[in-house]
């Protein structure tokens, strides 16, 4: 169950990062009518649920923690002291490797 966690949370963000959900807009995006984002932000569906959490879990993890680009660009990207580059960490729309299951 924990691994399972564990890659819906990697799925999630980088699903969020897909969609331009991003930390400062969570709350906002939530609202929207496009059923990936329902599904990803818990407005639809019930992974949640079957992951034995509530189906707002991923919207808190964004809003804590940012989409993946934020996460990547904070932690080792232009925006830290490593100043690396996406290159294969990019989602695969722009280039890179990085590819999300659907929320479902």
């Amino acid at each position: 169950m924990w691994t399972d966690i564990v890659a819906w949370l990697h799925y999630g963000l980088i699903g969020a990062e897909e969609l331009g959900v991003d930390r400062g807009q969570c709350d906002e995006m939530a609202k929207s009518n496009v059923p990936a984002i329902q599904r990803l932000l818990g407005s639809a569906g019930d992974l949640g649920s079957r992951l034995g959490l509530d189906n707002k879990w991923m919207s808190r993890a964004i809003k804590a923690t940012g989409n993946y680009g934020e996460m990547f660009e904070r932690n080792v990207g232009k925006a830290s002291p490593l100043k690396l580059d996406r290159g294969l960490n990019a989602t695969w729309s722009k280039g890179g490797l990085m590819y999300a299951l659907p929320f479902k």
